[in-house]
């Protein structure tokens, strides 16, 4: 049990891995740790990727030469 409404259990041992269940009132987000940091990491090279387009934009615009490309 977590907590007084989450209640955790083995449903299989496996020479391969061990299945959980997880018993949980459907408002709590429930997500496997990997997946979790997948998300950020994937979401903080948008922001970085965004972070240098608007740069080179900048770049550009203070050159005169935005909206053409070389």
């Amino acid at each position: 049990m977590i907590g007084d409404d989450i209640t955790v259990t083995i449903l299989a041992v496996t020479p391969s891995g061990v299945r959980v269940g997880i018993d949980a009132p459907r408002d709590k987000r429930i997500n496997r740790a990997e997946i979790v940091i997948a998300v950020s990491d994937a979401n903080q090279e948008a922001v970085q990727a965004s972070s240098d387009d608007s740069a080179a934009s900048l770049l550009l615009s203070a050159l005169g030469r935005a909206g053409t490309t070389s």
